[in-house]
């Protein structure tokens, strides 16, 4: 035997969504209801656990053999529940995810949706989400149902049979996707990321549930004070209602169609008296950041670890890692002076004290969701984040030499940037300082083929400047990095030639090759990226332009537009990726324990007395064999809960 192929329908009385598939799994009501294989690709079988069959002892043996490999779309899934049926933690190597395979192509990562793409012969029964919601979580109890809370296969004869026919055909479509996609195969190294990606997801991270806990019982009591006191200024009967709060509002002289966070940050920059006040309640009740806890106290388990928290191949354009269920991709930052004092009072629940030193408890609680992850007891955390690692990589690509030079003697990018720009000496905190923000903004906005829409989605407006010299700024930035700017326009010009011709293509080091009605771009670390379907069309001003399909702002798959500077921002994003990774790697192999990372930023948990924070920022500093004239920076620091220092 080489290879099985898996899929599982189960029940428990966790809700998976929310909680996640180790605590689905962690549930005393948790069990598998039928086990679907195949061998080596032969005809489907399914166990019918819930009727009193049992797995083959073979196929059990198979599971724990490292020798066989071990097939499932969604693998995480499939491998965690069987750990927790069979009572023992079945490693990740050896086991394989047709999902993660289908997203190094740029395809969905939903079972039907691959299907649907693929346009497979068998598709995913569209009976299962009925099936689902039946059989594998809890019902309502009614007269009709004789009042139980779950249903078996003997309520429902028929219905279990048509599950178990869902069940055998989730293993088929499975299968053929597997052999759609064999012209396509996913290298061993990235394999290799997969599984250190599923460590990390298994190893989880602790969550000081104390302080969750506390912090949720505030958040409650501070709404409940803020909308008595919202109550009292404007005699509504609900003034967190927007409609009658726009009423309220207009009452008063405003002209007001929106209460979105935006709108309301304008209105309060002349609003005065009780409306100044209403608006600032508006906004603490109208923050959402705190409903991270609510998502931690779901996902967290019994060992007060949460798992399961990052999806390996989320973006699936890059192949960067997403975040999960309590999404710690957008975690907000901390500015609070006296950080530790602060969580001391939320955490001894000392409320009243709280209110007394701060003007909004929503805002404290916010600034403290990072310090609810804590290390184990008697470890610290020691936090690596590589240093402007996209403008490094993209100069790389581009080969813009002055900008490699400044990070190469540690230069501030932004100060310099400023002065090629303004022909000036800028310093950050002495000659011409005012001028660094105009660089950094440059740097953080026009590097893929931004132009003023760029600056002014990055704050260029908020933090001071006018409109009317954003224009002015993109043009002296891009005449300040000419090798860039060429890069956006060498990389184009690739990979229309590239689509219309058929053949390879290659500038910069990265190689363009159409393969069976997909575009490919390797990247320096010889890892590709696809667009399937691409071809050439007309763009909004007239010109010529690359359209694949993939999926999109909705989620729906539909035909996306692409041109230069996006194509560069894929590649450089997708590189920061693999510097990301392959750090991870070694840190890994040095026997150090990654327990979360979040952009391009690692958090280790570390004994006491054991290695240094300098020791794990030379290693993330160490460059691969592909990219050893690139300068690699990483700044860190330790921790005895997380945080942005």
């Amino acid at each position: 035997m080489k290879s099985i192929s898996i899929d599982i329908e189960t029940f428990s009385s966790v809700p998976l969504a929310k909680a996640g598939v180790y605590k689905y799994a962690e549930a005393e009501d948790f069990e598998i209801l039928l086990f679907g294989y195949s061998v080596d690709g032969g005809e489907v079988q399914v166990v019918d656990l819930a009727n009193g069959e049992e797995i083959p002892k073979e196929i059990l043996a198979v599971l724990t053999d490292e020798t066989v490999t071990k097939w499932a779309f969604n693998a995480m899934f499939e491998r965690v529940c069987l750990s927790r049926h069979l009572g023992i933690h079945l490693k990740p190597n050896a086991w394989r995810c047709s999902m993660i395979w289908a997203a190094t192509l740029g395809l969905p990562l939903s079972l039907k949706d691959v299907g649907a793409v693929l346009r497979l012969d068998r598709q995913k029964l569209e009976e299962g989400k009925d099936l689902i919601r039946y059989f594998c979580v809890p019902c309502k109890a009614t007269k009709s149902n004789g009042g139980r809370t779950r249903n078996l296969p003997e309520d429902a004869s028929e219905k279990w049979e048509l599950f178990k026919a869902y069940n055998k055909r989730d293993v088929e479509t499975e299968m053929e996707i597997q052999a759609r996609l064999q012209k396509f195969p996913v290298s061993e190294s990235e394999w290799e990321n997969y599984v250190i990606d599923q460590e990390i997801n298994d190893r989880g991270i602790s969550v000081d549930t104390t302080f969750v806990s506390q912090a949720i019982r505030c958040d409650e009591r501070s709404k409940v004070i803020c909308l008595e006191r919202a109550q009292n200024l404007t005699g509504l009967a609900n003034p967190n209602s927007p409609l009658q709060l726009m009423d309220w509002l207009r009452g008063k002289g405003l002209s007001v169609e929106s209460l979105a966070k935006s709108e309301v940050s304008k209105m309060l920059k002349t609003a005065v008296g009780d409306v100044r006040e209403v608006l600032e309640l508006r906004q603490r009740l109208a923050k959402t950041s705190v409903k991270k806890y609510m998502a931690m106290e779901a996902v967290t388990g019994a060992d007060h670890r949460a798992r399961g928290l990052f999806q390996f191949y989320g973006a699936n354009r890059t192949g960067r890692f997403a975040g999960r269920l309590i999404q710690l991709q957008n975690l907000p930052q901390n500015h609070l002076a006296q950080l530790k004092e602060v969580r001391t009072l939320v955490k001894n629940g000392d409320f009243d004290l709280l209110d007394m030193l701060y003007d909004s408890t929503s805002d404290v609680l916010s600034q403290l969701i990072r310090t609810s992850f804590v290390p184990r007891s008697g470890c610290r955390f020691i936090v690596a984040d590589y240093a402007a690692i996209e403008a490094r990589v993209l100069a790389w690509l581009a080969g813009e030499r002055w900008v490699l030079d400044v990070f190469q003697k540690n230069g501030d990018i932004y100060c310099e940037t400023a002065s090629r720009m303004f022909h000036c000496k800028v310093e950050k905190h002495g000659e011409n300082a005012d001028l660094r923000q105009k660089g950094k903004q440059a740097v953080l906005s026009c590097g893929y083929g931004g132009s003023v829409g760029a600056l002014i989605a990055m704050g260029a407006v908020e933090s001071g400047m006018k409109e009317e010299e954003l224009q002015p700024l993109v043009d002296l930035w891009r005449a300040s990095n000419p090798h860039i700017v060429q890069f956006w326009w060498d990389v184009d010009r690739a990979v229309k030639t590239c689509v219309k011709r058929r053949v390879e293509v290659e500038t910069h080091g990265i190689r363009c090759a159409y393969k069976s009605g997909v575009l490919f771009i390797r990247l320096p670390s010889g890892r590709e990226l696809a667009y399937v379907k691409p071809r050439i069309g007309e763009n909004r001003f007239g010109g010529e332009s690359v359209a694949y399909e993939g999926l999109g702002m909705t989620k729906k798959w539909e035909r996306i537009e692409t041109f230069g500077g996006k194509l560069v921002e894929n590649i450089t994003q997708a590189t920061a990726r693999d510097l990301l990774v392959f750090a991870m790697k070694q840190l890994r192999n040095r026997g150090f324990d990654i327990v979360m990372h979040v952009h391009d930023e690692i958090v280790l948990e570390v004994p006491h007395g054991v290695s240094s924070v300098e020791e794990i920022c030379s290693v993330m500093a160490e460059s691969p064999p592909w990219s050893k004239d690139l300068p690699l920076k990483a700044d860190g620091y330790a921790c005895e809960f997380y945080r942005k220092d």
